[in-house]
């Protein structure tokens, strides 16, 4: 088994977050990461669309993070933005949000699905959810950047979600969600963080690598691919 490929699929580089792509690049190469996703919310797009760095086997995937409150719209947005990204995330944070971004197989991931005294899935969600292959991102700046009791809530929200998430096969995706070179945190340290906050060894590996590139390759597919469910082989392709 080769070594495994870490991923880190939300970060938010200038206007929404603090440091450059090329700065969060190689900040996150140093630190061990494959590649990571280049994730600015929708009201934080920069005027044009940056070059995306690719140096030493290191990749930066473009991605988004969608901010709508009204479902309709959030549907037209992921209409808008899917055929552009590689990676594909609902900002939530209300039920009505949730249902939308769960209920749709366009949508990636959905980030911060907590809202009022709810962590922000039921069995229904969930359910949904693992139909529609729509990953739960689990971000750890919040984590990070929280203390005393509303520490204690997200750590509550997550361990309900995560529940949900085993009872019903949901992917999850683990990230940093970073504003900033400093929010970064190298792999291992992610994983560390991960387990403490509940997610098994295995659980917390599988959220930062193979969810992530199973993600890419959904999104990316090969030359031969003419539509969903049908492939061209090259005669080489039956040996």
């Amino acid at each position: 088994m080769g070594k495994p490929k870490f991923y880190d699929f939300c970060v938010h580089a200038v206007p929404d977050g603090e440091n450059s792509v090329e700065q969060l690049s190689a900040l996150a190469w140093h630190l061990g990461y494959s590649g990571i996703a280049l994730a600015n919310h929708s009201d934080k797009l920069p005027q044009s669309q940056p070059v995306l760095p690719l140096t030493n086997g290191f990749e930066v995937f473009r991605g988004i993070e969608l901010v709508e409150e009204n479902p309709s719209k959030l549907h037209g947005l992921i209409g808008k933005f899917r055929k552009s990204v590689d990676v594909l995330i609902v900002h939530g944070g209300s039920e009505t949000v949730n249902r939308a971004a769960l209920e749709n197989p366009r949508v990636d991931i959905l980030n911060h699905p907590a809202f009022a005294k709810s962590s922000g899935l039921n069995q229904v969600l969930a359910k949904a959810a693992a139909e529609n292959d729509v990953a739960i991102g689990l971000t750890i700046r919040p984590l990070l950047h929280s203390r005393g009791p509303r520490r204690v809530r997200l750590l509550s929200d997550l361990r309900a979600n995560l529940d949900l998430a085993r009872k019903y096969d949901v992917p999850l995706v683990l990230s940093s969600g970073a504003m900033s070179c400093f929010d970064l945190r190298s792999p291992m340290e992610t994983l560390a963080l991960a387990e403490v906050c509940g997610l098994e060894e295995d659980e917390a590996l599988e959220a930062i690598t193979i969810v992530p590139e199973r993600i890419i390759s959904r999104n990316r597919p090969g030359p031969g691919h003419v539509r969903e469910g049908i492939e061209v082989l090259e005669e080489e392709d039956y040996c």
